[in-house]
């Protein structure tokens, strides 16, 4: 069998494994994992510890060979959802895929996808200092965005916005309370996540009566 039978038929085989899913999940990627098709976009979950087996079905069985983008989401109560967007772009199949898992809050750790997806080292070192989840065996995890004395990671739900200790959210008062003469009854104002109480965190820490009896 010549080169070019032995592609035709790699290519053939990749269709039919990813045509089999979302059925066949269990078949290709294992036990524990779902999957679900919607908008031309197969989205397949595994457990964390098949994090790297995942990966590299997708690049050897199904021919997602190009790596898009790497990223997590905070869900909270739930933990880190890491998501990889890969795809197949042989001529006239392009197929998508988005291979998901989900690691703790207390142990967000994930092997480096480096081995497989050689594009990743860069969305692993943002993911890394946004979310603070740890890809180990990664060569050089610091951080690419942010200063390098920076605190804490900005996109978890937790994070302080400092900004609006200074600055009132706008969302605190409804349209024509901030008007002069205006006699309505206030509003209990609220605090979107991350904006902490003003008597928490911040220059006027501790000096503040409590929330409810505080003047707007």
């Amino acid at each position: 069998m010549t080169s070019d039978a032995h592609d035709a038929q790699d290519v053939h085989g990749a269709r039919d494994a990813y045509d089999s899913l979302p059925d066949a999940v269990a078949e290709i990627f294992g036990e524990g994992a779902t999957a679900e098709l919607a908008y031309d976009l197969l989205t397949v979950d595994v457990p964390a510890a098949s994090w790297l087996t995942a990966l590299e079905t997708a690049r050897d069985r199904l021919g997602c060979t190009y790596f898009d983008w790497l990223s997590a989401v905070d869900e909270p109560g739930t933990g880190f959802r890491v998501a990889a967007h890969v795809a197949s772009v042989r001529p006239r199949a392009v197929r998508r895929l988005l291979v998901r898992t989900t690691v703790p809050h207390e142990a967000a750790e994930l092997p480096t996808a480096l081995g497989v997806y050689a594009g990743a080292g860069w969305h692993e070192r943002e993911t890394y200092e946004m979310f603070g989840v740890t890809f180990t065996d990664h060569p050089n995890l610091v951080h690419l965005l942010l200063p390098e004395a920076f605190e804490g990671h900005p996109l978890r739900k937790d994070f302080v916005l400092a900004a609006r200790v200074a600055k009132a959210w706008p969302g605190a008062k409804e349209p024509g309370e901030s008007t002069p003469g205006h006699a309505g009854p206030k509003r209990r104002q609220m605090l979107p996540p991350g904006v902490p109480d003003p008597n928490e965190w911040g220059p006027l820490k501790g000096q503040l009566p409590p929330a409810p009896t505080r003047p707007a």
